[in-house]
């Protein structure tokens, strides 16, 4: 079958038949547009993503690194490689209009990252949203689901940004996330302030929960059957979910860094965001998967027993009441990620620095 045209794909039929949204977990152009083809209505950058997107396309943006370095005579390489970050945001925001258009907001938007330097400053972490939430009307911004992330996202929230949590491995990190949001959305409403218009999200990164679980088996020599290690995000956002509808929460569950097809599949028929990559959308669809509806299937009770029982860190992760907010920052994955987006910023700005001040 060949998906770049055929309107009869798995997810072209999911994201007519479900209330489950497809957003692209890349801000590439390119690909893109071929997942707006299959029904995706949302896209997201960061800096891994903006990283890799010039990586694809050295010569056209070596060439316009070297432009914005010309029309900011003053600007350090860091300050360059975020204006490339915004560009890439907003070209993908523009393809996403329709979609917000036909949406009222809820979907059709981009998320852009928030600098992760300002991890630790929840001000600093508020302003920077607000700013790029007027890059693009249709911009949902990304914060960290850290205990400073918290204080952001309610005060972004209350300003009117859409915000996507992120950095966000737990179902306690899920829940604090949405309850800020709904605090943050609170205050608007008090203040007369509309908030029909908006689209907040809570992402759980559940390839990075199964893979800090691998980690922590193996430092741990746990023994336990390596299938079940494939359930741990599926599981922990399938609970998350649960909660959210207990608790009425407005903002939808997001899932991320898919490491394999049950990232998308157990979660269709939710009313969730998949996120999946654009390589992960082409293999679903070029498999012809057949995508029913098993976000109310609960996770097999062998495999959710052992996990909980075996391994004392899912525990942690499963419960939302398994971390308190001052033990976000310390959660493995979490430090992982962030060290990952820092570093991705670092090479970003290496590759700046190799355009303004080449080599001898």
């Amino acid at each position: 079958m060949n998906t770049a045209t055929s309107a009869a794909t798995p997810l072209a039929t999911m994201t007519r038949t479900q209330p489950t949204a497809l957003w692209n977990d890349s801000a590439d152009p390119r690909e893109l547009g071929q997942a707006i083809s299959w029904g995706a209505v949302g896209a997201t950058c960061n800096p891994v993503i903006a990283l890799n997107c010039v990586k694809a396309d050295q010569a056209g943006w070596r060439a316009r690194i070297a432009e914005l370095a010309r029309e900011h005579p003053t600007a350090g390489e860091s300050e360059i490689g975020w204006k490339v970050v915004e560009e890439l945001s907003v070209g993908a925001a523009k393809l996403l209009m329709p979609a917000f258009e036909r949406h009222g907001g809820l979907n059709g938007r981009l998320s852009i990252q928030t600098d992760p330097r300002l991890h630790r400053d929840p001000a600093a972490l508020a302003d920077q949203a607000t700013r790029f939430a007027e890059l693009a009307p249709n911009m949902i911004v990304k914060i960290p689901a850290t205990a400073t992330g918290l204080e952001a996202i309610e005060e972004a929230t209350y300003r009117g940004v859409s915000v996507n949590v992120t950095v966000s491995f737990t179902a306690a990190q899920a829940v604090c996330a949405g309850q800020a949001i709904e605090r943050g959305l609170l205050r608007r409403e008090a203040a007369g302030l509309d908030t029909q218009s908006m689209g907040p999200v809570v992402t759980i990164m559940v390839g990075r929960l199964d893979d800090w679980m691998r980690e922590v088996v193996k430092r741990d020599r746990i023994a336990i059957n390596p299938g079940h290690l494939e359930w741990a995000g599926v599981a922990t956002f399938k609970r998350a979910y649960r909660v959210f509808l207990e608790l009425g929460l407005r903002s939808r569950l997001l899932s991320a860094a898919y490491r394999n097809v049950l990232h998308l599949t157990e979660f269709v028929g939710g009313d969730v965001v998949v996120s999946p990559p654009f390589a992960w959308q082409t293999l679903i669809n070029d498999n012809g998967l057949e995508l029913p509806a098993l976000m109310d299937l609960p996770v097999a009770d062998q495999i959710l027993s052992e996990l909980l029982n075996r391994i004392p860190e899912f525990r942690r992760a499963y419960e939302p009441d398994g971390l308190t907010p001052v033990e976000f920052d310390g959660f493995g994955a979490t430090r992982k990620t962030l060290r990952q987006f820092l570093d991705a910023g670092a090479g970003l700005d290496a590759l700046v620095r190799d355009v303004i001040v080449p080599a001898p």
